[in-house]
């Protein structure tokens, strides 16, 4: 029997995480399938009660980490904190869901160069910016700013951020608050292509980083922006490639932190697979 995994989420036919995981499984010598299976708001539920014996293991991307976790027999502690989950292990009849995303965002980080962080501005309050605090708070941030199209729903972020210690301001997109000058990193978290009225002065975007979980299309108008005066920008692609190792890790050993055999190999034919 074919052992079956896939991306779902929606929109998700620009996914990379078939590339990714495709060509990790070849380096591990797995004959499994990795696809993108287009999954909308509400779907979750209805798709996995379809899955058969076959099916490992998946990864969700928007708009289904939330979705997801009243469907789960289980969650890892992180997921659990964060109130999300990008990946579901399917084994022995349960459900067992994770969240790889702030390994990624860390990841992230940490390859660009930046080990810590003070203050930081946020794009956006969806669960991959609940990710987003968790991520930032390991790397000793103390002062988040969170954008919102929707600063109500912002307000789901409050119980988190004060866990983490975090104090946290909310404000709507496209409004500046002078109470954060220019922080460590700007990071948006909002769907590619989504129009973001705020201009960024020079000064800003030199002094501080970029990190665009939107990997698509690329570069993105922020992206653009903080090129041409010479900013570091950090693309979601290296967060998306961070996160689907510990992805395969689960899928292979049941452990986001468990052993991988000749890892370094898995991730240099992953970086390959999307032109990292």
């Amino acid at each position: 029997m074919t052992t079956r995994l896939a991306v779902l989420g929606s929109p998700i036919a620009h996914s990379k995480s078939p590339a990714l995981h495709r060509a990790a499984y070849d380096v591990l010598g797995l004959d499994w399938e990795y696809d993108a299976i287009e999954v909308q708001d509400g779907g979750l539920a209805t798709f996995l009660d379809g899955l058969d014996a076959s099916w490992l293991g998946l990864s969700l991307t928007m708009p289904l980490k939330r979705e997801v976790l009243p469907l789960l027999d289980g969650r890892s502690p992180l997921a659990g904190e964060v109130g999300a989950a990008n990946t579901v292990l399917l084994r022995d009849g349960r459900r067992e869901g994770f969240n790889t995303d702030v390994s990624g965002i860390i990841g992230a980080f940490r390859e660009a160069g930046v080990e810590a962080l003070d203050s930081v501005q946020v794009l956006g309050a969806g669960a991959t910016a609940a990710s987003v605090l968790a991520a930032v708070s390991r790397l000793g941030a103390s002062r988040v700013l969170v954008s919102a199209r929707d600063p109500d729903r912002a307000r789901k972020l409050e119980p988190l951020a004060e866990r983490l210690g975090l104090r946290l301001t909310i404000r709507p997109l496209g409004v500046m608050d002078r109470s954060m000058i220019v922080p460590d990193a700007l990071i948006s978290t909002l769907p590619g292509g989504t129009p973001i009225d705020m201009a960024y002065p020079e000064e800003f975007r030199q002094q501080a980083v970029l990190f665009d979980v939107a990997y698509e299309p690329w570069p993105s108008t922020l992206a653009t922006s903080w090129g041409d005066v010479g900013g570091t920008v950090i693309s979601g692609l290296t967060m998306l490639l961070h996160q689907a190792v510990g992805q395969v890790k689960i899928f292979t050993t049941g452990d986001p932190s468990g052993d991988l055999p000749g890892e370094d190999d898995v991730a240099t034919a992953m970086r390959a697979a999307v032109g990292l």
